[in-house]
């Protein structure tokens, strides 16, 4: 099972407000409200299944530029 460091996923954090503020055919302040959202939900959680899903999840959107 997959940990990401805490540097890890402040790094995909910073890639995915870059990425957000990219955006042409999507509105710029929804997404970026959903990414902090979403991290800010996120950062209480204590299993590492939940973890790792989010994690890769957030690497699956700025890698293929959509949301699974």
């Amino acid at each position: 099972m997959f940990q990401p460091s805490r540097q890890q996923v402040l790094r995909l954090y910073k890639h995915l407000i870059r990425y957000g503020n990219h955006l042409k055919l999507t509105d710029k302040n929804y997404f970026l409200g959903r990414v902090r959202y979403e991290f800010r939900d996120s950062r209480g959680l204590t299993n590492p299944a939940e973890i790792e899903f989010n994690y890769k999840r957030g690497e699956t959107l700025l890698k293929k530029g959509r949301i699974l």
